[in-house]
C-alpha cells in the first residue's frame, strides 16, 4: 500500500515497435529551434561530462552547439547514402 501508480508511457515498450521505429521517418509537428529532429544520447564520466561543460562555457556556446559543431565535421556528409 505505497500508493505508487502505475507509470505507462515514459518506460513502457511501445505496443507496435515496427510502427514506432517508422514514425520516426515523418516528420515532427514542431522541428523546434534549428530544426533538429532527432536526440543522441551517450554515456560520460562525471568529470568528461564537466570537462565538455567548461569547454563550452569557455568558447562562449552551448554544449549541443559545440557537440554538433564537432561531430558535423568529424562525420562530413557524403555522396554516398547520406539523407541530407
Amino acid at each position: 500500500m505505497n500508493g505508487r501508480s502505475s507509470r505507462n508511457g515514459f518506460a513502457s515498450r511501445p505496443a507496435n515497435p515496427e510502427r514506432w521505429v517508422k514514425a520516426a521517418d515523418n516528420p515532427p509537428r514542431d522541428a523546434g529551434a534549428g530544426g533538429y529532429t532527432a536526440r543522441l544520447t551517450i554515456d560520460v564520466t562525471p568529470a568528461l561530462r564537466g570537462r565538455i561543460k567548461i569547454a563550452a562555457f569557455a568558447r562562449g556556446v552551448t554544449v549541443a552547439d559545440m557537440l554538433r559543431e564537432l561531430l558535423a565535421r568529424e562525420f562530413p556528409p557524403t555522396s554516398e547514402g547520406d539523407p541530407s
